[in-house]
């Protein structure tokens, strides 16, 4: 192919909200708002019946209004009891996101999050830009909070990504404009103006990436990196050089929509809020009176064709060519499934035929992800994953949810980020 908060609300801070406030959205044409209430059904009846509450997918629900009580209410419910310690900060970050759109007290997380958050530090200049998409979330959530008390840890946040070399990853990116756009709209009255300009500089560099990789249908970065990023542009101070068509990015999104492109959750989590002209930074303002409910709408969108039952052949390669890892191999084997079976099943296929190709999974708010193929595993220390390709094109789906052609040829390469 393919996450924290903290603080009490200061009287200063309530007074102080200075920095323009500039937002611009694009509405969805009457006319296609079926396609988006459909995709709505789709992520909330998912939601009803997962093991693991998805707080991505409880945000977009209380941003766009929910279709579905029981079902926010369940979600809220499940984040309100579930154990913190384990979380990621980005997770935690999100959690407290979703638990404030639905108007709970996160008073405890919230402290928990600063806790982690003042001991945060990028491992190196060179860290890759993944790796400060949990720590942006987590200065949005406190931002959120209580942004008085957050100014020294985003200043922090500001500087490393102003020194990171690594490569551009634009849902960082949009996840930290948030995070910046925030704090900027909201440095207190008598601040130091070091601060101002501090996150103006961060913000210009982050925006400008972003824009040079807006496609010319209007798809910016790739189909699912495309809602947070529309998020970003939309509220961001900092204008890029490059003009943006919002438009024309609403019209191909739809159009995505219409072709069944958007049906795993979390993939619909992300897209819907812009969809319905808000942001994470409208976390605060959600409304909690059931009296915004929608009646939930039927899928709009085309019905997968039925397959035939016919079967296909695909090609999986297995690879593992890592200087310093143990076990190097390249096995290749051909799989015979049903057409429209997922990319999933043909892993279960060729592990059943031959034991090398013996794989595991961890579930994501993105779904199942393999962690491990012939017994080698993922391990963030090592910065190494399993990344599924067709040919030299990375999969923009995960395997359950990507479906091979006949004759495809599928790596999955042992790799580094």
């Amino acid at each position: 192919m393919a996450c924290s908060a903290l603080c009490l609300l200061s009287l200063l801070w309530a007074a102080a909200g200075t920095g323009a406030q500039t937002q611009r959205s694009c509405s969805v044409p009457p006319a296609q708002q079926p396609l988006v209430h459909g995709i709505q059904v789709l992520m909330e009846r998912a939601a009803a019946s997962a093991a693991v509450p998805n707080p991505s997918v409880l945000i977009a629900m209380n941003l766009a209004g929910a279709h579905d009580l029981d079902v926010q209410k369940l979600l809220t419910l499940k984040l309100m009891a579930s154990d913190t310690a384990d979380l990621t900060i980005g997770q935690l970050a999100l959690t407290i996101m979703a638990l404030t759109s639905s108007c709970q007290d996160t008073g405890t997380q919230v402290s928990s999050l600063r806790r982690h958050m003042e001991t945060w530090a990028p491992s190196s200049l060179s860290a890759p830009a993944s790796s400060f998409y949990g720590p942006s979330l987590a200065i949005l959530a406190l931002c959120q909070q209580n942004p008085a008390l957050t100014l020294p840890i985003a200043a922090r946040l500001a500087k490393a990504l102003l020194a990171n070399t690594s490569p551009f990853n634009v849902d960082t990116g949009a996840v930290a404009t948030l995070a910046l756009t925030c704090m900027y709209n909201k440095i207190p009255v008598g601040s130091e103006e070091g601060y101002r300009v501090l996150f103006r500089q961060a913000l210009k560099d982050v925006v400008e990436s972003i824009s040079v990789r807006i496609l010319d249908n209007g798809i910016i970065g790739d189909m699912y990196s495309t809602g947070l990023a529309m998020q970003a542009l939309s509220v961001t101070p900092e204008k890029p050089n490059k003009e943006w068509n919002c438009e024309k990015t609403v019209e191909t999104i739809l159009t995505k929509i219409q072709q069944g492109d958007f049906h795993n959750p979390m993939s619909i989590a992300q897209v819907l809020p812009s969809l319905e002209s808000k942001t994470y930074l409208d976390v605060p303002r959600v409304s909690c009176r059931p009296d915004h409910e929608v009646h939930p709408t039927q899928p709009s969108h085309p019905s997968p064709v039925p397959t035939s039952a016919s079967n296909i052949t695909v090609t999986y390669t297995i690879t593992n060519q890592l200087r310093g890892v143990d076990l190097l191999f390249n096995v290749t084997v051909d799989i015979s499934v049903r057409n429209g079976s997922v990319l999933l099943v043909v892993l279960q296929e060729a592990q059943r035929r031959n034991p090398v190709f013996r794989f595991e999974t961890t579930m994501t708010s993105w779904g199942l992800v393999v962690s491990s193929i012939n017994d080698i595993a993922e391990n963030v220390h090592h910065r190494t994953y399993w990344q599924f390709l067709n040919g030299k094109t990375p999969l923009n789906e995960g395997v359950a949810d990507y479906v091979p052609f006949n004759h495809e040829h599928i790596t999955a390469n042992f790799t580094q980020y």
